[in-house]
């Protein structure tokens, strides 16, 4: 619990301290962990989930809050191109499967041995989620003027 706290006191003031980091990335932020709470309330519902407690809402705060900024600084350093294609496919796999990895890391430090969620896969879909947050601007072609001599 007391991890959990600490993490998400960092990532609020990381939110309003950094200048990559604007009120449309932490209003993503809210609604991907709204979507996730409502997710998993249903999921009580429905499958008998455990139920999300106060601790676990805040952990799908942390989670989301620190894979959307994992998905900025990635879209910082490689921006989404204007076009889709390969590139696009490359890019996607490349922030997949680092925050799969760092998610893992994060399930073991907030839930330890026993986890209650999917804390790698939630991780995983902030951080691609939050890494369309800066595109790559379209190049300017440059006008030519051609002179057309012989008509008058």
């Amino acid at each position: 619990m007391d991890w959990t706290l600490a993490i998400a006191g960092l990532l609020v003031i990381l939110y309003i301290l950094h200048p990559w980091f604007t009120i449309q990335t932490f209003q993503k932020v809210i609604g991907i962990t709204f979507f996730l709470e409502l997710f998993y309330l249903t999921g009580h519902y429905l499958m008998a989930w455990p139920f999300p407690t106060p601790l676990i809402l805040v952990q799908l705060f942390v989670v989301s809050g620190l894979g959307v900024v994992l998905g900025v600084v990635f879209s910082r350093i490689w921006p989404l191109p204007l076009e889709k294609g390969f590139e696009r496919i490359i890019r996607t796999f490349l922030i997949v499967i680092p925050s799969l990895g760092l998610g893992m890391g994060l399930q073991v430090l907030l839930q330890g041995t026993q986890p209650t969620q999917a804390i790698y896969l939630l991780f995983a879909l902030a951080a691609w989620l939050g890494s369309g947050r800066f595109v790559r601007e379209a190049k300017e072609v440059p006008v030519q003027h051609k002179r057309v001599e012989g008509i008058t």
